[in-house]
Protein backbone atom coordinates (compact mmCIF):
# COMPACT_ATOMS: atom_id res chain seq x y z
CA UNK A 1 0.00 0.00 0.00
CA UNK A 2 1.58 3.30 -0.87
CA UNK A 3 1.47 6.38 0.93
CA UNK A 4 -1.19 8.19 -0.73
CA UNK A 5 -3.87 4.94 -0.11
CA UNK A 6 -2.49 5.53 3.52
CA UNK A 7 -3.62 9.21 3.82
CA UNK A 8 -6.61 8.60 2.07
CA UNK A 9 -7.35 5.71 4.49
CA UNK A 10 -7.25 7.91 7.01
CA UNK A 11 -10.13 10.13 6.01
CA UNK A 12 -12.55 7.21 6.10
CA UNK A 13 -15.77 8.24 8.00
CA UNK A 14 -17.50 6.68 10.94
CA UNK A 15 -20.89 6.30 8.47
CA UNK A 16 -22.47 3.61 6.76
CA UNK A 17 -21.62 3.26 2.83
CA UNK A 18 -20.46 1.66 -0.20
CA UNK A 19 -17.12 1.56 -0.79
CA UNK A 20 -15.16 0.75 -4.18
CA UNK A 21 -11.69 -0.72 -4.48
CA UNK A 22 -9.64 0.38 -7.91
CA UNK A 23 -6.82 -1.57 -9.63
CA UNK A 24 -3.98 0.55 -10.65
CA UNK A 25 -5.54 2.05 -13.85
CA UNK A 26 -8.52 3.35 -12.11
CA UNK A 27 -10.57 0.02 -12.97
CA UNK A 28 -13.50 -0.75 -9.98
CA UNK A 29 -12.63 -4.43 -9.01
CA UNK A 30 -14.95 -4.75 -6.23
CA UNK A 31 -17.80 -3.21 -4.46
CA UNK A 32 -19.24 -3.46 -0.78
CA UNK A 33 -21.01 -1.83 1.72
CA UNK A 34 -20.53 -1.07 5.46
CA UNK A 35 -21.82 -0.06 8.21
CA UNK A 36 -19.16 1.88 9.40
CA UNK A 37 -16.84 2.73 6.31
CA UNK A 38 -13.58 3.52 8.53
CA UNK A 39 -13.66 -0.27 10.07
CA UNK A 40 -14.55 -2.32 6.84
CA UNK A 41 -12.34 -0.27 4.72
CA UNK A 42 -8.90 -0.80 6.40
CA UNK A 43 -9.62 -4.50 7.77
CA UNK A 44 -8.54 -5.45 3.94
CA UNK A 45 -5.28 -4.03 4.83
CA UNK A 46 -4.98 -4.97 8.20
CA UNK A 47 -2.28 -8.41 8.94
CA UNK A 48 -4.68 -10.70 9.50
CA UNK A 49 -5.61 -14.25 8.21
CA UNK A 50 -7.16 -14.26 5.01
CA UNK A 51 -8.50 -16.66 2.51
CA UNK A 52 -6.46 -17.09 -0.86
CA UNK A 53 -8.94 -15.00 -2.52
CA UNK A 54 -9.48 -12.17 -0.62
CA UNK A 55 -5.15 -11.80 -0.30
CA UNK A 56 -5.09 -11.95 -4.60
CA UNK A 57 -7.86 -8.81 -4.08
CA UNK A 58 -5.59 -7.16 -1.48
CA UNK A 59 -2.83 -7.01 -3.49
CA UNK A 60 -4.37 -5.48 -6.65
CA UNK A 61 -6.20 -2.96 -4.87
CA UNK A 62 -4.42 0.54 -5.48
CA UNK A 63 -6.97 2.93 -4.62
CA UNK A 64 -10.41 3.31 -2.90
CA UNK A 65 -13.38 5.44 -3.11
CA UNK A 66 -16.59 5.58 -1.59
CA UNK A 67 -19.97 6.90 -1.22
CA UNK A 68 -21.67 7.90 2.33
CA UNK A 69 -25.72 7.15 3.00
CA UNK A 70 -27.94 8.16 5.86
CA UNK A 71 -28.43 4.27 7.15
CA UNK A 72 -27.25 0.45 6.74
CA UNK A 73 -30.26 -0.18 4.83
CA UNK A 74 -29.13 2.53 1.85
CA UNK A 75 -25.79 0.92 1.48
CA UNK A 76 -27.33 -2.57 1.44
CA UNK A 77 -29.57 -1.17 -2.09
CA UNK A 78 -26.73 1.51 -3.18
CA UNK A 79 -24.21 -1.84 -3.44
CA UNK A 80 -26.90 -3.83 -5.08
CA UNK A 81 -27.26 -0.95 -7.66
CA UNK A 82 -23.67 -0.78 -8.14
CA UNK A 83 -22.44 -4.31 -8.47
CA UNK A 84 -24.99 -4.49 -11.42
CA UNK A 85 -23.91 -1.30 -13.06
CA UNK A 86 -19.75 -2.09 -12.58
CA UNK A 87 -20.37 -5.79 -12.32
CA UNK A 88 -16.99 -5.99 -10.65
CA UNK A 89 -14.73 -9.04 -11.39
CA UNK A 90 -14.05 -9.73 -8.04
CA UNK A 91 -17.52 -9.80 -6.63
CA UNK A 92 -18.08 -12.47 -9.38
CA UNK A 93 -14.75 -14.51 -8.48
CA UNK A 94 -15.64 -13.65 -4.56
CA UNK A 95 -19.38 -14.10 -4.46
CA UNK A 96 -21.19 -17.23 -2.91
CA UNK A 97 -24.15 -18.29 -4.49
CA UNK A 98 -25.72 -18.74 -0.96
CA UNK A 99 -25.23 -15.13 0.22
CA UNK A 100 -27.09 -14.19 -3.17
CA UNK A 101 -30.97 -13.18 -2.72
CA UNK A 102 -33.96 -11.83 -4.17
CA UNK A 103 -37.27 -10.65 -2.48
CA UNK A 104 -40.21 -12.65 -3.67
CA UNK A 105 -43.82 -10.93 -3.97
CA UNK A 106 -46.51 -13.33 -5.11
CA UNK A 107 -48.27 -10.16 -6.48
CA UNK A 108 -50.30 -12.67 -9.02
CA UNK A 109 -52.63 -13.86 -6.18
CA UNK A 110 -55.05 -12.28 -4.77
CA UNK A 111 -53.43 -12.24 -1.26
CA UNK A 112 -50.04 -11.67 -1.85
CA UNK A 113 -47.20 -13.30 0.59
CA UNK A 114 -43.55 -12.13 1.19
CA UNK A 115 -40.30 -14.60 0.74
CA UNK A 116 -36.87 -14.21 -0.05
CA UNK A 117 -34.83 -16.93 -2.73
CA UNK A 118 -31.94 -17.62 -4.51
CA UNK A 119 -33.24 -19.07 -7.50
CA UNK A 120 -35.77 -16.58 -9.26
CA UNK A 121 -38.14 -18.96 -11.37
CA UNK A 122 -40.88 -18.25 -14.43
CA UNK A 123 -43.70 -18.38 -11.73
CA UNK A 124 -45.56 -14.67 -12.12
CA UNK A 125 -43.96 -13.44 -9.15
CA UNK A 126 -42.15 -10.75 -8.67
CA UNK A 127 -38.61 -10.55 -8.11
CA UNK A 128 -36.44 -7.58 -6.75
CA UNK A 129 -32.62 -7.97 -6.95
CA UNK A 130 -30.57 -9.65 -6.54
CA UNK A 131 -29.01 -8.50 -3.19
CA UNK A 132 -25.39 -9.08 -1.64
CA UNK A 133 -25.95 -10.53 1.90
CA UNK A 134 -29.29 -12.16 2.47
CA UNK A 135 -28.96 -12.13 6.14
CA UNK A 136 -29.20 -8.15 5.45
CA UNK A 137 -31.66 -7.83 2.57
CA UNK A 138 -34.00 -9.93 5.16
CA UNK A 139 -33.33 -7.28 7.94
CA UNK A 140 -34.09 -4.75 5.86
CA UNK A 141 -37.46 -5.78 4.53
CA UNK A 142 -38.30 -6.78 8.14
CA UNK A 143 -37.71 -2.93 9.53
CA UNK A 144 -40.31 -2.17 6.18
CA UNK A 145 -42.61 -4.41 7.39
CA UNK A 146 -43.97 -1.85 10.24
CA UNK A 147 -44.66 0.99 7.66
CA UNK A 148 -46.07 -1.26 5.06
CA UNK A 149 -47.21 -4.55 7.16
CA UNK A 150 -47.67 -7.71 4.34
CA UNK A 151 -47.37 -11.52 4.83
CA UNK A 152 -44.79 -13.93 5.02
CA UNK A 153 -46.73 -17.13 3.84
CA UNK A 154 -49.77 -18.18 1.87
CA UNK A 155 -53.05 -15.90 3.00
CA UNK A 156 -54.50 -19.02 5.37
CA UNK A 157 -57.76 -16.25 6.63
CA UNK A 158 -56.72 -16.92 10.54
CA UNK A 159 -55.65 -14.27 12.48
CA UNK A 160 -52.29 -14.48 14.02
CA UNK A 161 -49.54 -12.98 16.71
CA UNK A 162 -48.35 -11.33 13.86
CA UNK A 163 -51.82 -9.74 13.10
CA UNK A 164 -52.08 -8.45 16.63
CA UNK A 165 -48.33 -6.87 16.77
CA UNK A 166 -49.38 -4.70 13.33
CA UNK A 167 -47.27 -7.02 11.17
CA UNK A 168 -50.16 -7.74 8.63
CA UNK A 169 -52.36 -5.93 6.80
CA UNK A 170 -55.70 -7.42 8.90
CA UNK A 171 -57.35 -8.36 5.97
CA UNK A 172 -58.12 -11.74 8.57
CA UNK A 173 -59.82 -8.90 10.71
CA UNK A 174 -61.48 -6.98 8.19
CA UNK A 175 -59.12 -4.05 8.74
CA UNK A 176 -58.16 -4.01 5.39
CA UNK A 177 -59.30 -5.89 2.05
CA UNK A 178 -56.80 -7.37 -0.79
CA UNK A 179 -57.51 -4.49 -2.90
CA UNK A 180 -55.79 -1.72 -0.30
CA UNK A 181 -53.35 -4.68 0.69
CA UNK A 182 -51.82 -4.54 -2.87
CA UNK A 183 -51.75 -1.10 -3.30
CA UNK A 184 -49.37 -0.67 0.12
CA UNK A 185 -47.42 -3.38 -1.31
CA UNK A 186 -46.55 -1.29 -4.70
CA UNK A 187 -45.86 1.44 -2.54
CA UNK A 188 -43.23 -1.04 -0.75
CA UNK A 189 -41.84 -2.33 -4.28
CA UNK A 190 -41.15 1.19 -5.05
CA UNK A 191 -39.02 1.52 -2.53
CA UNK A 192 -36.99 -1.32 -2.31
CA UNK A 193 -36.43 -0.69 -6.10
CA UNK A 194 -35.40 3.05 -5.16
CA UNK A 195 -38.20 5.41 -5.96
CA UNK A 196 -37.70 6.47 -2.90
CA UNK A 197 -37.51 10.46 -3.26
CA UNK A 198 -40.94 10.15 -5.75
CA UNK A 199 -42.96 8.02 -3.18
CA UNK A 200 -42.55 10.63 -0.58
CA UNK A 201 -43.84 13.29 -2.75
CA UNK A 202 -46.84 10.97 -3.86
CA UNK A 203 -47.40 10.09 -0.12
CA UNK A 204 -47.54 13.25 0.97
CA UNK A 205 -49.70 14.66 -2.28
CA UNK A 206 -52.04 11.79 -0.99
CA UNK A 207 -52.30 12.89 2.57
CA UNK A 208 -53.35 16.21 1.78
CA UNK A 209 -55.79 15.16 -1.22
CA UNK A 210 -57.47 12.48 0.51
CA UNK A 211 -58.04 15.05 3.77
CA UNK A 212 -59.87 17.58 1.47
CA UNK A 213 -61.76 15.17 0.36
CA UNK A 214 -62.70 14.10 4.25
CA UNK A 215 -61.01 10.68 3.27
CA UNK A 216 -60.05 10.89 6.58
CA UNK A 217 -58.86 7.15 6.81
CA UNK A 218 -57.04 7.45 3.61
CA UNK A 219 -55.11 10.41 4.86
CA UNK A 220 -54.03 8.83 7.72
CA UNK A 221 -52.41 6.06 6.59
CA UNK A 222 -50.46 7.80 3.87
CA UNK A 223 -49.37 10.04 6.97
CA UNK A 224 -48.10 7.45 8.91
CA UNK A 225 -46.34 6.02 5.82
CA UNK A 226 -44.81 9.35 5.39
CA UNK A 227 -43.80 9.49 8.46
CA UNK A 228 -42.44 5.96 9.12
CA UNK A 229 -39.90 6.96 5.90
CA UNK A 230 -39.06 9.92 7.05
CA UNK A 231 -38.33 8.74 10.60
CA UNK A 232 -36.28 6.39 8.95
CA UNK A 233 -34.35 8.83 6.94
CA UNK A 234 -34.15 6.92 3.56
CA UNK A 235 -33.17 8.79 1.11
CA UNK A 236 -30.23 8.55 -0.46
CA UNK A 237 -27.16 11.35 -0.61
CA UNK A 238 -26.80 11.18 -4.35
CA UNK A 239 -24.78 14.51 -4.92
CA UNK A 240 -22.80 15.36 -7.49
CA UNK A 241 -19.71 16.01 -4.45
CA UNK A 242 -20.72 12.88 -3.06
CA UNK A 243 -20.74 10.70 -5.72
CA UNK A 244 -17.28 9.25 -7.22
CA UNK A 245 -15.44 11.44 -9.64
CA UNK A 246 -16.89 10.55 -12.81
CA UNK A 247 -13.79 12.16 -14.41
CA UNK A 248 -11.97 8.79 -13.44
CA UNK A 249 -14.86 6.46 -14.10
CA UNK A 250 -13.71 4.56 -16.87
CA UNK A 251 -17.47 3.74 -18.90
CA UNK A 252 -18.20 7.56 -19.00
CA UNK A 253 -14.72 8.45 -19.98
CA UNK A 254 -14.78 5.99 -23.10
CA UNK A 255 -18.20 7.02 -23.78
CA UNK A 256 -16.99 11.37 -23.42
CA UNK A 257 -14.26 9.89 -26.09
CA UNK A 258 -16.42 8.45 -28.30
CA UNK A 259 -18.78 10.96 -28.57
CA UNK A 260 -15.99 13.55 -28.41
CA UNK A 261 -17.85 15.60 -25.56
CA UNK A 262 -15.94 17.61 -23.92
CA UNK A 263 -16.91 16.74 -20.37
CA UNK A 264 -18.08 12.98 -19.00
CA UNK A 265 -21.82 12.64 -19.99
CA UNK A 266 -23.77 13.55 -16.62
CA UNK A 267 -27.36 12.72 -17.46
CA UNK A 268 -27.90 9.30 -19.95
CA UNK A 269 -31.52 8.73 -21.39
CA UNK A 270 -32.26 5.18 -22.69
CA UNK A 271 -35.30 4.64 -24.62
CA UNK A 272 -37.00 1.42 -26.22
CA UNK A 273 -40.71 0.47 -27.38
CA UNK A 274 -42.91 -2.16 -26.76
CA UNK A 275 -45.70 -3.60 -27.82
CA UNK A 276 -47.59 -6.67 -29.07
CA UNK A 277 -48.61 -6.80 -32.67
CA UNK A 278 -49.65 -3.41 -32.15
CA UNK A 279 -51.67 -3.48 -28.87
CA UNK A 280 -51.08 -1.42 -26.30
CA UNK A 281 -47.98 0.38 -27.63
CA UNK A 282 -45.41 2.12 -24.81
CA UNK A 283 -42.54 3.61 -24.32
CA UNK A 284 -40.26 3.74 -21.71
CA UNK A 285 -37.49 6.51 -20.82
CA UNK A 286 -34.65 5.01 -18.26
CA UNK A 287 -32.25 8.15 -16.89
CA UNK A 288 -28.77 7.36 -15.32
CA UNK A 289 -26.88 9.90 -13.76
CA UNK A 290 -23.25 9.48 -13.13
CA UNK A 291 -23.78 6.05 -14.37
CA UNK A 292 -26.21 4.93 -12.22
CA UNK A 293 -29.95 4.35 -12.85
CA UNK A 294 -32.15 7.39 -11.03
CA UNK A 295 -35.80 5.49 -11.32
CA UNK A 296 -37.24 8.48 -9.78
CA UNK A 297 -36.87 9.84 -13.09
CA UNK A 298 -38.04 7.27 -15.17
CA UNK A 299 -40.95 7.95 -17.35
CA UNK A 300 -43.60 5.57 -18.88
CA UNK A 301 -45.73 6.59 -22.69
CA UNK A 302 -48.59 5.31 -24.07
CA UNK A 303 -48.35 5.89 -27.57
CA UNK A 304 -50.70 7.66 -29.28
CA UNK A 305 -49.93 8.16 -32.67
CA UNK A 306 -49.25 4.82 -34.15
CA UNK A 307 -49.74 0.86 -33.06
CA UNK A 308 -47.45 -1.42 -34.66
CA UNK A 309 -44.70 1.28 -36.38
CA UNK A 310 -41.82 1.35 -33.45
CA UNK A 311 -40.32 4.47 -35.89
CA UNK A 312 -43.23 6.31 -35.54
CA UNK A 313 -43.88 5.18 -31.98
CA UNK A 314 -40.53 6.62 -30.90
CA UNK A 315 -40.38 9.83 -32.25
CA UNK A 316 -43.46 10.73 -31.21
CA UNK A 317 -42.13 9.28 -27.70
CA UNK A 318 -38.64 11.82 -28.07
CA UNK A 319 -40.89 14.80 -29.50
CA UNK A 320 -43.23 14.42 -26.10
CA UNK A 321 -39.93 14.17 -23.67
CA UNK A 322 -38.10 17.20 -24.85
CA UNK A 323 -41.59 19.34 -24.43
CA UNK A 324 -40.78 18.69 -20.88
CA UNK A 325 -38.54 21.64 -20.54
CA UNK A 326 -39.06 21.24 -16.18
CA UNK A 327 -36.99 17.61 -16.67
CA UNK A 328 -33.15 18.04 -17.23
CA UNK A 329 -31.53 17.55 -21.13
CA UNK A 330 -30.14 14.66 -21.27
CA UNK A 331 -26.24 14.88 -22.46
CA UNK A 332 -26.28 11.65 -24.55
CA UNK A 333 -29.66 9.52 -25.90
CA UNK A 334 -29.49 5.76 -26.18
CA UNK A 335 -31.97 4.09 -28.46
CA UNK A 336 -33.18 0.75 -28.96
CA UNK A 337 -31.96 -0.11 -32.57
CA UNK A 338 -30.10 0.96 -35.38
CA UNK A 339 -29.14 3.42 -38.54
CA UNK A 340 -32.86 3.61 -39.59
CA UNK A 341 -34.28 4.57 -35.17
CA UNK A 342 -31.02 6.62 -34.86
CA UNK A 343 -31.66 8.61 -38.19
CA UNK A 344 -35.43 9.12 -37.26
CA UNK A 345 -35.20 10.80 -34.08
CA UNK A 346 -31.79 12.97 -35.62
CA UNK A 347 -34.51 15.96 -37.07
CA UNK A 348 -36.25 15.87 -33.62
CA UNK A 349 -33.16 16.47 -31.10
CA UNK A 350 -30.79 18.54 -33.55
CA UNK A 351 -32.60 21.82 -32.21
CA UNK A 352 -30.73 20.60 -28.52
CA UNK A 353 -27.51 19.23 -29.55
CA UNK A 354 -27.91 16.24 -27.86
CA UNK A 355 -25.88 13.27 -29.10
CA UNK A 356 -27.93 10.32 -30.15
CA UNK A 357 -26.81 6.62 -30.54
CA UNK A 358 -28.55 3.27 -31.37
CA UNK A 359 -27.30 -0.05 -29.51
CA UNK A 360 -28.09 -2.55 -32.47
CA UNK A 361 -29.32 -6.10 -30.79
CA UNK A 362 -31.61 -7.63 -34.02
CA UNK A 363 -34.05 -8.18 -31.07
CA UNK A 364 -31.79 -9.71 -28.99
CA UNK A 365 -31.94 -8.37 -25.57
CA UNK A 366 -30.61 -11.38 -23.38
CA UNK A 367 -27.97 -10.52 -21.29
CA UNK A 368 -25.18 -12.14 -23.23
CA UNK A 369 -26.55 -10.00 -26.10
CA UNK A 370 -23.96 -8.38 -28.85
CA UNK A 371 -22.88 -5.07 -27.67
CA UNK A 372 -22.68 -3.11 -31.13
CA UNK A 373 -23.11 0.84 -31.10
CA UNK A 374 -24.65 2.45 -34.34
CA UNK A 375 -23.43 6.56 -34.37
CA UNK A 376 -23.59 9.04 -36.55
CA UNK A 377 -20.37 10.79 -37.76
CA UNK A 378 -20.75 14.40 -39.36
CA UNK A 379 -18.06 16.08 -41.27
CA UNK A 380 -17.27 19.85 -40.03
CA UNK A 381 -19.27 21.30 -42.58
CA UNK A 382 -22.35 20.02 -41.31
CA UNK A 383 -21.93 21.12 -37.79
CA UNK A 384 -23.38 24.44 -36.36
CA UNK A 385 -21.51 26.00 -33.81
CA UNK A 386 -24.37 26.86 -31.10
CA UNK A 387 -24.94 24.46 -27.40
CA UNK A 388 -28.08 24.20 -25.95
CA UNK A 389 -28.66 25.26 -22.77
CA UNK A 390 -30.76 23.18 -19.35
CA UNK A 391 -33.73 24.89 -20.83
CA UNK A 392 -33.97 23.80 -24.56
CA UNK A 393 -32.97 27.11 -25.69
CA UNK A 394 -29.93 27.64 -28.12
CA UNK A 395 -26.89 29.72 -26.99
CA UNK A 396 -24.32 31.45 -29.48
CA UNK A 397 -21.26 30.03 -31.26
CA UNK A 398 -19.04 31.04 -28.61
CA UNK A 399 -21.05 29.85 -25.12
CA UNK A 400 -20.68 26.83 -26.82
CA UNK A 401 -17.34 26.39 -27.38
CA UNK A 402 -16.89 27.89 -23.55
CA UNK A 403 -19.54 24.99 -22.46
CA UNK A 404 -18.20 22.19 -24.22
CA UNK A 405 -21.61 20.87 -25.08
CA UNK A 406 -22.46 19.02 -28.01
CA UNK A 407 -23.16 20.87 -31.34
CA UNK A 408 -26.16 20.95 -33.32
CA UNK A 409 -25.64 19.60 -36.82
CA UNK A 410 -27.53 21.47 -39.35
CA UNK A 411 -28.28 18.60 -41.67
CA UNK A 412 -29.95 15.51 -40.29
CA UNK A 413 -28.46 12.99 -42.27
CA UNK A 414 -24.59 11.69 -41.14
CA UNK A 415 -22.04 12.24 -43.92
CA UNK A 416 -21.07 8.03 -42.62
CA UNK A 417 -22.44 5.86 -40.05
CA UNK A 418 -19.67 4.03 -37.54
CA UNK A 419 -20.72 0.18 -36.46
CA UNK A 420 -18.51 -0.36 -33.33
CA UNK A 421 -18.35 -3.57 -32.39
CA UNK A 422 -17.35 -3.95 -28.43
CA UNK A 423 -16.38 -6.68 -26.29
CA UNK A 424 -19.25 -7.24 -23.47
CA UNK A 425 -16.40 -6.99 -20.94
CA UNK A 426 -15.66 -3.26 -21.57
CA UNK A 427 -16.61 -0.69 -19.42
CA UNK A 428 -18.76 1.12 -21.59
CA UNK A 429 -20.18 -1.76 -23.02
CA UNK A 430 -21.28 -3.05 -19.32
CA UNK A 431 -23.04 0.64 -18.86
CA UNK A 432 -24.99 0.58 -22.67
CA UNK A 433 -25.98 -3.07 -21.57
CA UNK A 434 -27.06 -1.84 -18.80
CA UNK A 435 -29.27 0.75 -19.60
CA UNK A 436 -31.20 -0.98 -22.56
CA UNK A 437 -32.03 -3.96 -19.92
CA UNK A 438 -33.71 -1.21 -17.48
CA UNK A 439 -35.19 0.44 -21.01
CA UNK A 440 -36.90 -2.71 -22.02
CA UNK A 441 -37.38 -4.37 -18.35
CA UNK A 442 -39.25 -1.21 -17.97
CA UNK A 443 -41.22 -0.81 -21.36
CA UNK A 444 -42.15 -4.44 -20.69
CA UNK A 445 -43.54 -3.92 -17.37
CA UNK A 446 -45.89 -1.04 -18.45
CA UNK A 447 -47.17 -3.11 -21.38
CA UNK A 448 -47.89 -5.81 -19.19
CA UNK A 449 -49.76 -3.69 -16.88
CA UNK A 450 -52.06 -2.22 -20.14
CA UNK A 451 -52.32 -5.65 -21.31
CA UNK A 452 -53.78 -7.11 -17.97
CA UNK A 453 -55.76 -4.02 -17.64
CA UNK A 454 -57.25 -4.31 -21.06
CA UNK A 455 -58.29 -7.85 -20.40
CA UNK A 456 -60.54 -6.80 -17.47
CA UNK A 457 -62.87 -4.53 -19.36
Amino acid sequence: MDEALKQKLNKLPVAPGVYFHKNASGEIIYVGKAAVLKNRVRQYFQKSQKDVKTEALVREIADTDWIIVETEMDALFLESEMIKRYMPKWNILLRDDKTVSYVRITMNEEVPYISFTRNPIDDKATYIGPFYGKSSVEKAVRILRRIFPYYVKPYSGRKTLDTDLGLTPGIEVGKSTPKDYKRNLKKLIRYIEGDREKLLRDLEKTMQNEAKKGNFELAAEARDQLFGLKELKKKIVFSDKEFLDISSDQALKQLQDLLKLKDPPRRIEGYDISHQSGENTVGSMVVFINGTAARDQYRKFKIRTSTNDDLKSMKEMISRRLKHKEWDFPDVIILDGGATQVNAILPIVEPYGIPVIGRDKSGDHTRNARIQLIIPRYSDSNELETAPSRDGSLAPSSSAVASGSPRVMQSSSPSNWEKLELSSNSHIARLVARIDEEAHRFAITYHSLLKRKSMLK
